[in-house]
């Protein structure tokens, strides 16, 4: 895969993720479908506060230390949450243009101790990002919307 490969793929992904979030109503931000689960919003927070970690943490190493979570009190509205997923994205795909394809293979030691190709990386918050879309189209579907048909 290359760099431009991985940007359009995700891309697609982000898409969905954002078309399947605008279809909550505000009042349905703090639906939780499981006992102990996240609310919407706490689920939404989760894409965006694992994409900093990994990648601002584990990848670039801009931060530190691992990020405090997103508080969901911060971030009231679907508007409010669709920016901190784009300005938290907007930073890897910054990070993402800066490399060349031959980079993805690189070896990046995580602060917790594991070695992963900067391709696995990516590829890990990829995934995240598209199991927790599934979830939230889930979520939809309890509420008696439709989910993403993707």
């Amino acid at each position: 895969m290359t760099v431009n490969e991985l940007i359009a793929r995700w891309e697609g992904v982000r898409a969905g993720l954002l078309a399947t979030i605008e279809r909550f109503s505000a009042q349905e931000l703090d639906y939780v479908a499981v006992q102990s689960g996240y609310s919407v919003t706490q689920l939404i927070l989760h894409i965006a506060h694992e994409e900093e970690g990994e990648i601002r943490y584990g990848v670039t190493r801009e931060l530190t230390e691992w990020p405090p979570e997103f508080a969901p009190s911060q971030y009231p509205s679907l508007e409010a949450l669709i920016r901190v997923l784009t300005e938290v994205h907007q930073r890897t795909e910054s990070y993402l243009r800066t490399l060349r394809d031959a980079d993805l293979e690189r070896e990046v030691e995580t602060p917790w101790g594991k070695s992963y190709t900067l391709s696995a990386m990516f590829w890990h918050v990829l995934e995240h990002e598209i199991h927790h879309r599934g979830e939230l189209s889930l979520v939809l579907g309890l509420l008696g919307h439709e989910g993403l048909n993707a």
